[in-house]
């Protein structure tokens, strides 16, 4: 049954033709419009119901020809009433009261629409999951722009699931998921879901060093009392440890770069230079989420947007001393795995080259920030091992990492708190508080301080003992980091390149007595050439090759520099060592060859192997990073870099097939993570999924996932991309013998149930509910 028309009696509703596959804005722009009707008929949803009387007092339709009945050749629309369709679709379809229309709903997944050229009158039946789960979008989108009433092309809820999702990233996503730090950004920017102090309020921490914007947010706060602004001015040394912890109970967003702007008055204002957030409960700026979130804004051509992103980056090195692993005052210490350098690069290859002069003042401010960053952070202690020569993840910090869930350290704590007599919050507070030491819980979170700042939070591979591990994933960044400044010195910068800010040079070679001693060159005693660059990588190669390569097992490990040994877990960050470069051809053929069929999966690559992993149980759970899409995407680019093109292409058609299919089968979700064994976004993993609990239509998707998909979708042929259109497995599309899920494959995902059956066990079905503007979302 058609859900009714409510529009004014006596009119046909007319809309003008827009381009049907764009954006919401375009599409549903503009104001609605009427026509008088000519005909009674026409006016039939008006309510003229041309009934006869038949058999037994029976009434039934008159069967007419009409002159506008619907035409079987021309494009489908449909005339709908925004509110009632919505009521209607559901309380018919949504069984489980989420507000999304997806497989596991058990309503009849069929609704009849009236055609716009019947003005209503005439029906057509839409069909099926996807269909209606567009619908229920659509109307979701029109509501947003107003609309009562909409003339909808079926050719939008039918339209091809890969053109429908890229579309929405590009149009649709990235607007929602970008922010500003300034007076007209601050309200949505502030708002921190991990905030546990019950503060909501914002505050602001302002650099040392920077008085004209510690003055602008003063005047923003008095212009705009209600916001009830903190602003807080940084010391000059904004990392002190003790300094930080300081904070944990007065937490803020730190500022970022801003341009100075017209005032539209004849003066001068600043205005926040916008950026992009991972999405869900990461409202800030972050580290490397940047970097693939960047791969996806250039692929859409939002270029000056990835731009903006690496000036915060540059601004972050300057007063933050480091690239912050996200833009809140309780990361002041610790940073995350580091990107800029390519990201820089990639960046001003895509500028405007009507001004090169200005493009290279800009890529000049980007390396030397990075030679700062490299050599204040990654090879100075404690971050290096002079012995060995490889860097780690290793921040300071004292206490608590406060930005966790309140019980989430509760099973560490609690034989402490039980040793003191003290309850684990009394213990807590003053373990904090530097009243109680205990080295033990010191070395813990070490550990798990470095653990986030590695991005990998949290993982088996390295609990307690992050902070002793050279990785192989960081060793290939910094090579990178040292191929990319040698490049651009000798490509852009003449083999010449002065250093403006003074800091010291770390020691090369690396050494034990060269880092005990305190001397230290200046880095603007000389300046910097392409040499000592190209020379540090090529070092740098040698200690991923003595320490990290294992040439029987055919994998790169990570190296214990306190155990001074491998440790043998299997991880496919081996796979970044091709996207940096530092494989050799006959190594890169061994990973290939010998080691990736140990991650691929159905859904493309699992992190580790389960033997490295173990199994996972009620007293070993799940961790975030047996899900990541960074991983993805590293290794596709690697694969093509050393020419294996038809392997990066098959890893990106699996991971595209994944997304496809929850996108079709589940309402539009691009959530946080997917279970790459078993095709599904509902995974138990500690924090849950991010990206999942959104009402009706999809907002903003996630960071990366979303960047993920835009890359992807560049390394298919045509052929794979309607491939993925159609939903076609991986299996039928390389055939059985490329789709043979290896023998370790097949243990990490013996049993896994099919994606429908997994998600059947996730749901708890509900009773239909009566009124959809009263349900709560599940």
């Amino acid at each position: 049954m058609a859900p009714a028309l409510t529009h004014p009696t006596g009119v046909n509703f007319i809309d003008e033709q827009r381009p049907v596959n764009t954006d919401a804005a375009t599409y549903y722009g503009g104001q609605e419009q009427f026509s008088r009707s000519r005909t009674y008929s026409a006016s039939f949803a008006h309510g003229y119901n041309p009934k006869r009387a038949a058999f037994d007092n029976d009434w039934v339709r008159r069967q007419r020809r009409m002159s506008h009945d619907e035409k079987s050749t021309g494009p489908r629309r449909f005339l709908i009433d925004v509110e009632e369709t919505i009521r209607v679709i559901l309380e018919q379809e949504d069984t489980d009261g989420d507000f999304q229309i997806s497989v596991t709903d058990a309503g009849p997944k069929l609704m009849s629409l009236g055609t716009a050229t019947s003005n209503g009158f005439k029906t057509f039946d839409i069909r099926g999951t996807y269909m209606l789960s567009n619908l229920l979008q659509e109307l979701a989108l029109a509501r947003d722009h107003g609309r009562k009433r909409i003339v909808l092309d079926e050719a939008r809820l039918t339209e091809n699931p890969v053109d429908r999702l890229s579309r929405m990233i590009k149009n649709s996503f990235w607007h929602a998921l970008t922010r500003r730090i300034d007076g007209d950004g601050l309200e949505i920017i502030c708002a921190d879901p991990k905030n546990r102090t019950g503060r909501v309020n914002p505050r602001i921490y302002v650099p040392h060093g920077e008085p004209a914007m510690a003055e602008y947010y003063r005047r923003v706060a008095a212009e705009k009392p209600h916001l009830n602004l903190d602003v807080q001015v940084l010391p000059a040394t904004p990392d002190d440890p003790h300094f930080v912890k300081s904070l944990n109970h007065k937490p803020g967003i730190l500022a970022l770069a801003m341009n100075e702007v017209s005032d539209g008055k004849g003066g001068k204002t600043l205005k926040g230079i916008p950026f992009v957030v991972p999405g869900a409960r990461f409202n800030e700026l972050y580290n490397w989420d940047s970097y693939f979130i960047s791969l996806g804004l250039l692929v859409d051509g939002y270029v000056n947007l990835a731009r903006g992103m690496v000036d915060h980056f540059i601004f972050e090195i300057k007063h933050y001393g480091k690239i912050l692993n996200g833009s809140r005052s309780y990361y002041l210490c610790r940073t995350q795995p580091p990107f800029l350098t390519d990201m820089a690069l990639q960046i001003y290859n895509q500028l405007d080259r009507s001004d090169m002069d200005a493009n290279r003042a800009w890529l000049k401010r980007a390396i030397q920030a990075a030679i700062k960053e490299y050599h204040t952070v990654w090879v100075a202690e404690p971050r290096m091992d002079p012995k060995s020569g490889l860097s780690r993840y290793r921040p300071d910090g004292l206490g608590i990492p406060p930005e966790t869930e309140a019980t989430h350290f509760t099973h560490v704590l609690e034989p402490y708190a039980a040793k003191h007599g003290l309850s684990v919050l009394e213990f807590s507070e003053r373990y904090n508080d530097g009243a109680i030491r205990e080295p033990a819980l010191d070395e813990y979170f070490l550990h798990d301080r470095s653990v986030r700042e590695s991005g990998h939070d949290t993982t088996y591979r390295f609990e307690k003992r992050c902070a002793n591990l050279g990785t192989v994933d960081l060793q290939a960044l910094l090579y990178k980091y040292e191929i990319d400044i040698g490049t651009a010195i000798r490509e852009v910068f003449d083999d010449e390149l002065e250093l403006e800010e003074d800091f010291p040079l770390a020691p090369f070679p690396p050494s034990p007595a060269a880092y005990a001693s305190p001397h230290r060159a200046s880095s603007r005693a000389k300046a910097q050439s392409s040499a000592i660059w190209f020379e540090r990588a090529a070092f740098r190669k040698r200690a991923i090759d003595k320490y990290c390569w294992n040439e029987s097992k055919s994998l790169y490990f990570d190296y214990d520099t306190v155990q001074e040994k491998q440790i043998l877990y299997e991880s496919v960050t081996a796979f970044w060592t091709l996207w940096a470069g530092c494989a050799s051809e006959e190594q890169c053929w061994k990973l290939i060859s010998h080691s990736l069929k140990k991650f691929e999966v159905l859904g493309g690559l699992v992190s580790g192997t389960e033997e490295s992993r173990g199994k996972i149980s009620l007293d070993r759970p799940n961790r975030q990073w047996d899900y990541p899409p960074p991983h993805q995407i590293m290794t596709w680019v690697g694969l093509e870099r050393y020419g294996y093109l038809e392997d990066a292409q098959r890893l990106a058609y699996r991971w595209l097939y994944m997304m496809t299919t929850a996108f079709v089968d589940f309402n539009g979700v691009v959530p946080e993570k997917f279970d790459a064994v078993r095709l599904s976004h509902l995974v138990d993993a500690e924090y849950g999924n991010q990206g999942v609990d959104f009402k009706m239509v999809p907002r903003e998707g996630f960071g990366w996932m979303n960047a993920s998909y835009q890359v992807g979708l560049s390394f298919l042929s045509t052929g794979m991309r309607r491939a993925v259109s159609a939903c076609t497995s991986p299996e039928v599309v390389f055939g059985a013998a490329a789709s043979e899920q290896p023998t370790n494959a097949q243990a990490y995902s013996a049993g896994a149930p099919d994606p429908l059956d997994l998600a059947m066990e996730n749901l708890q079905l509900s009773s239909p509910h009566p009124d959809a503007n009263t349900s709560s979302a599940a």
